[in-house]
């Protein structure tokens, strides 16, 4: 019942019933209608099988297909293997599917599945928790429509995925959620919105347990610091506590400087929403920092300073000039007396960019990912001779995230470093006023 139906076998039967038919009118010497009246039974019988086969597709619930006869065996045949491989095909797919849904039930996150008009094809049971969708009833309905939020919706309708959208969940303003968009499929997107709730509210309480010991520690440390200047001046010239006392002074001139940047650092990361609308005169900015890298160079260093005429910008004074001097100062500590400093300040066809460029002894690839952590340092004993704290990059960061722009960093062992940003031409005086000459 399974084999195959061959075409020579088809015509090799064709061919003999035409005979016998060609025969049997020659017996009776009727050769044209002995072959007509064989067509017609052929046609007849033909047109039969083909009314049993559309009764079987249509009709017929029983998987096996009726017996077939001369050609139409392999015709049933062929259909009823098919079908076979269908189920089969089927089967498999179901069973991916399945493993599938059990993937997206067990993720920790909610799971959206997408298609290129942000109609809902399916969702996990977290996201029915968290966003407060109905399954199935909600199947096909646009997404926007459940989740009635501006900035969703214009998250949605910038069709920007790249930086992830934190959004009140809906039925919990106390709950927070991180909302991605990603491709997914043929014109699909998926969504993932994970509870960050807990995440914020620890990254709080850091940011408050931080600014609270660093203000607290400033009058104690204040107070040593005067009695230590008063124990100084009484101490004899030749006494062996002139040492001591000496150490003592640097030590806690190196706490306050650490609490005053841990302070800086809390006021930054407090201050998410600055106005970017207010001028920075550069030329002004960039004085006030080569005499305050002239200052720390104390003559031992070579310092240049360029800056482009005419190219301010937008933004927090103070917070740029506090990453431009952390930048500046962390040159000149790693830098041996006797090297060069070079400061610019200059146009670029993106922007408007800064960049600190030494001789000292480079950065090994293994550090570079890991200078704007707080207090990393890449020679610990070196950075507590020369003052440092481990801070300085982890200011700047987050001051020129506040601007558009990230901390770039470039080095090579024994060729020096080269720290730079770019400040995007949304925020350079020259590119608004480019903009309306144009106009």
């Amino acid at each position: 019942m399974f084999d195959s139906y061959s075409g020579y076998r088809l015509i090799s039967r064709l061919v003999s019933y035409l005979l016998l038919c060609l025969l049997a009118g020659l017996l009776l010497d009727e050769v044209f209608w002995i072959l007509l009246l064989g067509s017609i039974c052929l046609l007849l019988w033909h047109y039969r099988q083909l009314s049993r086969l559309n009764f079987w597709l249509w009709h017929d619930r029983r998987l096996t297909p009726p017996n077939g006869r001369g050609s139409w065996e392999g015709v049933f045949n062929g259909i009823y293997r098919l079908q076979g491989k269908n189920r089969k095909r089927v089967s498999q797919l179901a069973f991916l599917l399945g493993r599938f849904r059990q993937g997206a039930e067990a993720l920790p996150d909610a799971a959206v599945v997408l298609d290129s008009e942000h109609n809902i094809l399916w969702c996990n049971k977290l996201a029915q928790l968290l966003l407060g969708f109905v399954w199935p009833q909600d199947n096909g309905q646009r997404i926007d429509n459940l989740i009635r939020h501006p900035d969703f919706s214009h998250y949605l309708r910038q069709a920007d995925y790249q930086d992830p959208l934190e959004l009140a969940a809906p039925l919990s303003e106390g709950r927070l959620l991180e909302i991605r968009i990603m491709g997914y499929g043929a014109g699909q997107l998926l969504l993932i919105a994970r509870d960050i709730t807990r995440v914020r509210q620890l990254e709080g309480m850091r940011k408050e347990f931080v600014a609270n010991v660093s203000h607290e520690l400033k009058t104690p440390l204040t107070v040593l610091q005067g009695y230590l200047e008063m124990m100084q001046s009484m101490a004899e010239p030749d006494s062996h506590n002139v040492r001591a006392l000496e150490q003592m002074q640097q030590q806690t001139t190196r706490m306050r400087s650490m609490v005053e940047q841990l302070l800086a650092l809390s006021r930054i990361e407090d201050s998410e929403d600055i106005n970017l609308e207010v001028k920075v005169d550069m030329s002004q900015m960039m004085d006030i920092l080569h005499d305050e890298a002239l200052a720390l160079a104390q003559g031992e260093y070579d310092i240049t300073l360029y800056c482009e005429p005419q190219l301010n910008m937008y933004g927090n004074e103070l917070q740029l000039r506090s990453a431009c001097s952390n930048l500046i100062s962390n040159a000149i500590r790693y830098t041996e007396p006797g090297g060069s400093i070079d400061i610019s300040w200059r146009k670029l066809a993106s922007g408007g960019e800064f960049s600190v460029c030494d001789s000292g002894e480079g950065i090994a690839p293994q550090h570079i990912a890991r200078l704007t952590e707080r207090f990393y340092r890449v020679d610990s004993d070196r950075s507590r001779q020369s003052g440092g704290t481990g801070l300085g990059l982890a200011i700047a960061k987050h001051a020129l995230n506040h601007h558009q722009s990230e901390l770039m960093i470039a080095s090579q062992l024994g060729q020096g470093s080269t720290f730079s940003f770019v400040i995007p031409l949304n925020l350079i005086e020259y590119a608004v006023t480019e903009a309306h000459d144009e106009t």
